[in-house]
C-alpha cells in the first residue's frame, strides 16, 4: 500500500461495503479480550495514535479528508465497544468544525502543549528543560540503565541546546538527537555534531514555509497570539507554530504561541520580523 498509493484507493472501495460486517467482527474480537484480562482489569482502552499527522487533502466537494475521517465516520469510529482515543490534527480543532468535534464526540479535544522550555518573554525556563532531559534520561535508560544523558554530550551547554532547539516537542527533540548521533562516530555528542544536526532540520523548516508564511512567523513570534485563519492553522500542522499552555495564579488556563525555535535561525524569517511595523 506504501508503494502503490493508487491500491489504498481500490482497497477502500472493496472494503467500505463491508464496514458493519468488519465493526463487529472487531466487536466480537475485543469482547474475547476483555474475558482475558487479568482479574483486576475489567475494560480496555485503544489509542489510534499518529492520526493527527494526516495530511489535509481537500476533497471534491470542497471538505478536507479530515472532516471525512473524524466527522463523517464518526459514528464508525464510535462504534467500538471500548474507550477509544483518537489524536486529531490540531488544524481540525482550530477550524470551524470544532464544535462539531465536541458535539460528535461529547467533549472538547484534549490539546497535548508543548512543554515549555522558553517563556512568553523569550527567556529559558529551566523547569521544562529539566523535564525534557528527564524525558531523554528514560529513553536513554532503556537502552543502558548505567548511561546518563549528560555524559552523552561533549559539553553540558549542548544539552541545553537541544532541549531548546526541540521547542519542547517531544518528537523533533528526539529527531534532533537521532541526528546529532548519525554525525558522531563514537559518544560524547560533539558541539558541531548537534550544530550540524540543528543546521539539516532548519533547512527542511525553511523549504516547509511558503513565501507569504514568513511575515504571519515573524507576527507570531512578536505577540504571542495567533489568527485563527487557514494560514495559520496550516502553520499549526506542520509543527512551524507551536502551542504552549500554562496554569496561573487563580489556577486559570493560558494559552501561548511561538514558532518553532529552529525557524528563529532562518534568515527569510530574521528579515520578516526585521521589517514588522512594531508599534
Amino acid at each position: 500500500m506504501r508503494t502503490e498509493p493508487s491500491l489504498r484507493h481500490k482497497i477502500r472501495e472493496r472494503v467500505n461495503p463491508h464496514t458493519q460486517t468488519l465493526i463487529l467482527a472487531l466487536n466480537q474480537f475485543i469482547e474475547d479480550a476483555k474475558k482475558r484480562l487479568p482479574s483486576e482489569y475489567s475494560q480496555l482502552v485503544v489509542i489510534a495514535d499518529n492520526l493527527d499527522r494526516i495530511v489535509p487533502i481537500p476533497q471534491e466537494d470542497g471538505r478536507s479528508n479530515h472532516e471525512h475521517i473524524f466527522l463523517d465516520r464518526s459514528e464508525q469510529l464510535k462504534a467500538l465497544n471500548c474507550h477509544l482515543i483518537y489524536t486529531v490534527p490540531i488544524s481540525l480543532v482550530y477550524s470551524n468544525r470544532a464544535t462539531d468535534l465536541r458535539d460528535i464526540y461529547g467533549s472538547d479535544a484534549q490539546v497535548l502543549p508543548m512543554i515549555m522550555v522558553q517563556t512568553p518573554e523569550n527567556e529559558s525556563y529551566q523547569r521544562g528543560i529539566n523535564k525534557v532531559q528527564e524525558l531523554l534520561q528514560k529513553r536513554v535508560s532503556q537502552i543502558d540503565p548505567n548511561l546518563s544523558i549528560s555524559d552523552m554530550f561533549e559539553q553540558p551547554e549542548a544539552l541545553q541546546q537541544l532541549c531548546l532547539m526541540s521547542g519542547g516537542h517531544v518528537r523533533n527533540l528526539l529527531l534532533l538527537m537521532k541526528e546529532a548521533i548519525k554525525y558522531n562516530n563514537n559518544l560524547p555528542i560533539t558541539t558541531r555534531a548537534l550544530q550540524r544536526s540543528i543546521s539539516e532540520t532548519r533547512i527542511t523548516y525553511r523549504n516547509t514555509v511558503y513565501a507569504d508564511e514568513w511575515q504571519a512567523l515573524a507576527k507570531v513570534y512578536h505577540s504571542k497570539r495567533i489568527v485563527n485563519d487557514e494560514q495559520h492553522r496550516n502553520l499549526l500542522f506542520n509543527r512551524c507554530i507551536l502551542e504552549y499552555r500554562h496554569r496561573d495564579k487563580e489556577e486559570q488556563i493560558q494559552c501561548w504561541y511561538d514558532i518553532h525555535p529552529l525557524i528563529k535561525g532562518i534568515k527569510e524569517f530574521q528579515d520578516s520580523f526585521n521589517n514588522l511595523n512594531i508599534s
